[in-house]
């Protein structure tokens, strides 16, 4: 058994080769988030084409043989931006419609309606998504399964979040729809749309008719899936 003074050089030692060496569990996951921090920002301020891997590693300092271990290519690196953005952006929605299943008396259809529907346009219309739609936009002929990828992981996922609310809601008949995934592409179509296309375009959205319009929207809506 080691003595206490033995032990001691013993673990200095560990930790000096831990330095010297590959990083540590800790050390190592942070500087993956760091990567791809940075990655994700220069990708959104200067777009696809004008990002460099010599750049993202420089900012986030790293080597280049360090990001190509980790990513194959400045796509593959984009890819992991991406993914990691749509699970930021479907978090609040997933939360919201579970919220709402769990508990059903807890306001209105419509003022729920409201409030997600709230939720998705400050999502949707936030700089980085927007930048983020931009650099798709210009790459989908290039990158065509990075589009697809952005489709159905981000506005496919929202349906189908959305679809097994009202599939729930259905079933407690309280709306009556034929196609719950029909009904909620509907849904976020009506209430984010519009704005999105706005943002794309870079023309200001009117803040003072944004609450009018979208609460008429969600009453319009549930006008035509309400029971009779």
């Amino acid at each position: 058994m080691l003595k206490p003074a033995a032990q001691n050089t013993a673990a200095k030692q560990r930790i000096a080769k831990s330095r010297g060496g590959r990083p540590t569990r800790t050390a190592a996951l942070q500087r993956d988030l760091r990567l791809l921090d940075v990655a994700t920002r220069l990708f959104m301020e200067r777009g696809f084409d004008a990002t460099t891997i010599d750049a993202v590693a420089e900012e986030a300092r790293v080597s280049k043989l360090t990001v190509y271990s980790r990513y194959t290519d400045k796509r593959g690196l984009f890819e992991a931006a991406l993914r990691r953005e749509i699970e930021r952006w479907m978090a609040p929605l997933s939360r919201g419609v579970e919220e709402r299943r769990n508990n059903p008396a807890n306001g209105s259809l419509e003022s729920w309606f409201v409030g997600i529907g709230r939720q998705v346009q400050e999502i949707g219309t936030t700089p980085e998504v927007t930048a983020i739609m931009r650099t798709l936009s210009f790459q989908a002929a290039n990158f065509p399964e990075l589009a697809r990828l952005a489709h159905e992981e981000g506005w496919g996922r929202a349906v189908a979040t959305l679809a097994r609310l009202f599939d729930h809601l259905s079933e407690q008949g309280l709306v009556r729809v034929s196609d719950s995934m029909v009904a909620a592409e509907t849904f976020l179509n009506i209430v984010v749309g519009p704005l999105t296309r706005l943002t794309m375009f870079g023309i200001p959205i009117d803040e003072k008719n944004r609450e009018r319009q979208l609460r008429l929207a969600v009453k319009l809506f549930l006008t035509g899936i309400r029971p009779d």
